[in-house]
């Protein structure tokens, strides 16, 4: 289509000059007429914005939503009308549930036309409501730019989350007048003073505190501020989603491996950042071995975050950043009691039980253990490794194995669940963090949801590895099916796949490696060759992740 120059600029012109005022500098989408208005406003923006065109629209969602994660500035993913936007109906979700700055674009049919059957006419916003901050329909040509403008603003206010806007095509292809787009400033806003001087002397009454540090302390520029308040209290603190780093994995405060321990012997949790979902016990800590139910207080971003089943002892909601600066001054002025006995012996039962995996890590059963994968990654992960989970069973070992270097190096699909997420993450990731080593752990379940984009990958040159634990089953379903009917049925999957031979016809590289001792030399063939590369291992399907709950 020749490019037509006017006085006036598009719809198109006008939704990325809005998006770019707000830093966003890729647009992930993959290609529709419905949108065509927006990709020529991506290509004559001064500079240009980067298009990185998928296969799957809920790659580019998923891949908009973990650069949300990444930058802590909105993602946009740009979809095409009706089943466009329908397939990044998950993606969106999890960007609700994750709590993900994330803007999503969708193209609708004509407004002259609507009603009367036009090509993938569909209502968008009304299914799109339940799981998003705002969604809705731009009316007019003129009001882009404004709305566009309000959709980057509330998606990176606290509570961070998606917000979808679709445009009929007649608008988006419209011409009106252009004006400049200037991003605003959002200020934080503190926590009451009240809450603050409150949980500041529960914790400084406490004899067995633990701090949970999660997903929003990250989102909320918080992680300079958790690390000082944590390490000058001395606190130990579990953490996870994107609060995993926070606390570097090694250090001595960092008591994940004693989270049992940790949780059902505390008389305080101070959870951060973090809901009470099921990954929490709904909220429920202390009351192991005759311990007393400990109290919980819950702090997050903004006050709809704070737990409305689990009765906690006290809250607060406002700037992460101040919350933790101003808890940690006014324990430190009236004192606090002696935490270093209760801190001492979780840090010696976390180092005792990372002894002890030593035996899994270096399993040499065949097929392999899947920690044994583990013990061959972890000490070919660079510091600034950001490595991305998308599967059940497999990527339950690497939640206990792998404790990143640095904060805002995990990437998982949170509360929500949805496999899939991996591929678009790891574009994301290579994108984001451009320098940083790129690692995407995936079952052979997971794979088959999004394996395809490795087009992708190849297609705009971003090298990832790859690491499959290939058990030839859905894992997370299978061992809980058995135990609760004994036996399993749509639980299976072929074994030993070359799903390596899938990368490699894709453009890719790989290999499947069937005898544990090749591992490690696989891994170092991937690291090294600077393409996608997959290594597909074989595993043990007779050896579940040992877990006390499935989440249900």
């Amino acid at each position: 289509m020749e490019r037509v120059d006017h006085d006036e600029v598009s719809g198109g012109v006008r939704a990325v000059a809005a998006a770019a005022a707000h830093g966003v500098e890729t647009m992930f989408t993959l290609s529709g007429a419905h949108v065509f208005p927006l990709y020529d406003g991506a290509v004559s923006a001064n500079p240009p914005m980067r298009l990185l065109d998928v296969r799957h629209e809920q790659t580019a969602v998923f891949a908009a939503e973990a650069t949300g994660k990444l930058t802590r500035t909105p993602g946009l993913a740009v979809l095409t009308a009706g089943p466009g936007v329908t397939n990044g109906i998950s993606a969106i979700t999890q960007a609700h549930f994750s709590g993900s700055p994330l803007v999503v674009l969708g193209g609708r049919a004509a407004t002259y036309s609507w009603g009367r059957g036009a090509l993938q006419e569909l209502d968008h916003p009304s299914l799109l409501g339940p799981v998003t901050k705002r969604a809705a329909t731009i009316g007019s040509v003129d009001k882009i730019a404004d709305e566009v403008d309000d959709a980057f603003r509330l998606a990176a206010a606290p509570h961070r989350g998606p917000v979808l806007l679709d445009v009929p095509m007649d608008e988006l292809y419209g011409d009106a007048e252009g004006r400049p787009v200037t991003a605003g400033e959002t200020l934080p806003s503190p926590p009451d003073a009240g809450d603050v001087d409150t949980i500041a002397r529960l914790l400084a009454a406490a004899e067995r505190p633990l701090v949970v540090l999660g997903t929003d302390v990250w989102s909320d520029r918080a992680e300079t501020a958790a690390l000082r308040f944590v390490t000058d209290l001395g606190l130990p603190t579990i953490t996870n989603g994107l609060g995993r780093g926070i606390v570097p994995g090694g250090h001595e405060l960092l008591v994940a491996r004693a989270r049992r321990t940790a949780v059902g012997e505390c008389d305080l949790a101070l959870v951060v950042g973090a809901p009470l979902d099921f990954r929490l016990g709904y909220g429920a800590f202390g009351g192991h071995g005759g311990a007393p139910d400990a109290r919980v207080v819950h702090v997050a971003d903004s006050p709809g975050q704070i737990s409305a089943h689990a009765d906690p002892a006290t809250s607060a909601a406002g700037d992460l950043t101040a919350f933790f600066d101003l808890v940690q001054t006014v324990v430190e002025q009236h004192g606090h009691a002696d935490w270093s006995a209760w801190s001492g012996r979780l840090a010696e039962e976390s180092a005792a039980r990372a002894a002890a995996d030593h035996e899994l890590l270096t399993s040499a059963v065949s097929p392999a253990h899947p920690a044994r994968i583990y013990g061959e990654l972890l000490p070919r992960l660079a510091d600034d490794a950001v490595v991305i989970g998308d599967g059940g069973d497999f990527v339950s070992w690497a939640g206990r194995f792998v404790e990143p270097a640095r904060p805002g190096s995990w990437l998982d699909p949170g509360p929500f669940g949805c496999l899939g997420a991996g591929l678009g993450a790891a574009i994301a990731a290579r994108i984001a963090r451009p320098s940083s080593q790129v690692v995407l752990l995936l079952g052979d379940g997971a794979s088959g949801m999004s394996l395809m984009d490795v087009d992708t990958l190849v297609r705009h040159d971003l090298p990832v590895v790859m690491v499959m634990g290939n058990n030839g089953a859905w894992g997370l379903e299978k061992q809980p099916m058995q135990m609760l009917y004994g036996y399993d049925v749509a639980a299976d999957l072929a074994p030993q796949t070359r799903y390596d031979e899938v990368v490699r016809a894709l453009g890719g590289a790989g290999e499947m490696v069937t005898d544990p001792r090749q591992i490690g030399p696989a891994l170092d063939r991937a690291c090294a060759s600077g393409v996608p590369y997959l290594v597909n291992v074989v595993t043990d399907p007779q050896i579940p992740y040992p877990r006390s709950t499935t989440g249900m």
